[in-house]
């Protein structure tokens, strides 16, 4: 079996995906592609470069942006591309989100169990970062990121999922914003 491979020869997915990164069929020539939800996904083919370099500030406002619309898989391709071009020193930060974002990211295809093993595992890893890092003032709002809100949203939505499962989660409860509230935030 061939596989996608970049110029450089590391393999590489290139079939398109839908709004929760499952894989759609390869597209026929000059058709147009429905993902599995129904709607046309064309805009949710295209991914992110793997050698994206985001700073802070801004993968932190485009993350809160996917997340509020309901697209945990994005968010998660742009929390990835911070740790990896980020400083060392906040990698704890961004793999905890990314990892909060991939359980977000189980939780609407309907994977309990996935869902809460990552909500758990990132935001450890945030509070990992949290307990390092800790501002003075207390206020922990790296570039805006409410890490207090994060946390406590993380820790009740995996509570919620142990106990009850999925059922009767609503679109509402899988959004969790990641900017502190006030005018900076979603800008």
């Amino acid at each position: 079996m061939n596989r996608d491979r970049d110029p450089a020869g590391r393999p590489r997915n290139a079939r398109p995906r839908d709004g929760l990164g499952r894989p759609l069929a390869r597209p026929q020539a000059g058709t147009p592609q429905a993902g599995q939800d129904g709607r046309d996904d064309r805009d949710d083919r295209v991914g992110l470069p793997d050698d994206l370099v985001i700073t802070g500030p801004d993968a932190a406002r485009r993350a809160d942006q996917l997340l509020r619309a309901g697209r945990p898989f994005h968010a998660h391709e742009v929390l990835e591309a911070a740790w990896k071009s980020g400083p060392p020193g906040e990698r704890d930060l961004w793999q905890g989100l990314a990892q909060v974002a991939v359980g977000l990211t189980h939780a609407h295809r309907g994977n309990a169990r996935g869902a809460v093993t990552l909500l758990r595992r990132g935001a450890d890893r945030v509070r990992a970062y949290c307990d390092r890092m800790a501002p003075p003032d207390g206020r922990g709002h790296p570039y805006g990121i409410d890490t207090a809100a994060v946390l406590a949203a993380c820790d009740e939505l995996a509570a919620r999922i142990e106990v009850r499962g999925l059922a009767g989660m609503t679109g509402e409860d899988l959004r969790p914003p990641l900017l502190a509230a006030g005018p900076a935030a979603g800008r």
